[in-house]
């Protein structure tokens, strides 16, 4: 069965002002008020804190975190276990070869630092860290009482 929908123009009034509004709000938050755009490229703080993009999978006897650092090599990351927590940190940096100057950036420098609580405990002596075509490949074996363990069944 069919029901007729009667739209009337207060509707169409009511969904063309939230949308104004909308707008309105998007333009405070890409412009500097000047009607000048600022979203140039620069981290947003909601970015930020999700940067560098990563993975935390637990192998059953040991911990991996992948993280996605294009650009970036040994020398920029930096890597620390304190108890069971896993923190990454790092920097970024845009400066152009000698005898070039920058036209444009749309890769501007930027830090990072994000730490992770590890699911379990972990052997941070068998901590391995490797930076090979822009990902961050950490492993950690598990904690000798934090491994799965077989246990056998017994007739009785």
């Amino acid at each position: 069965m069919l029901t007729r929908w009667n739209v009337g123009w207060s509707d169409f009034d009511e969904m063309f002002s939230a949308m104004n509004q909308l707008r309105t709000y998007m333009d405070r938050v890409f412009n500097d008020g000047n009607g000048t755009r600022v979203w140039d490229g620069r981290v947003h703080s909601a970015l930020a804190s999700s940067w560098p993009r990563t993975n935390v999978l637990d192998t059953g006897s040991a911990i991996t975190l992948t993280a996605e650092v294009p650009g970036l090599s040994e020398k920029d990351v930096s890597v620390g276990l304190n108890q069971d927590v896993l923190t990454l940190s790092g920097e970024r940096k845009t400066d152009a070869p000698k005898g070039y100057s920058i036209h444009r950036q749309e890769r501007p420098a930027a830090s990072f630092s994000r730490s992770f609580a590890l699911p379990c405990r972990v052997n941070p002596d068998s901590a391995t860290a490797s930076v090979k075509n822009g990902i961050l490949n950490i492993t950690i074996e598990k904690a000798a009482e934090a491994k799965p363990r077989q246990i056998s069944v017994k007739a009785s």
